[in-house]
């Protein structure tokens, strides 16, 4: 969570920013979108079904990048995606 709060995460974007990646996109979308936090939590189409689980928890408040990195009640659902993911393995 710190991480995602900072931006110091092993996303294309950050990796990229500290010589770590080619490219600062998402690898999964095709068009140059950069993966930054908002994409992958909010935004990739690659992880549309592991979002709805989110929103199945959370409700619209799903839809928030403020409410799902501050919010105490966040924390577990968010933590659940980023499992489901598998994005940091």
């Amino acid at each position: 969570i710190a991480q995602l709060r900072t931006g110091h995460i092993p996303l294309n974007q950050h990796l990229f920013r500290i010589h770590r990646s080619e490219t600062p996109t998402c690898p999964h979308c095709q068009s140059l979108t950069v993966e930054t936090i908002r994409h992958y939590l909010l935004e990739c189409p690659h992880y549309q079904n592991e979002r709805h689980i989110l929103r199945q928890k959370l409700k619209r408040k799903a839809d928030s990048l403020s409410f799902l990195l501050t919010k105490p009640e966040a924390i577990k659902p968010l933590l659940g995606y980023i499992h489901t993911t598998k994005h940091f393995k």
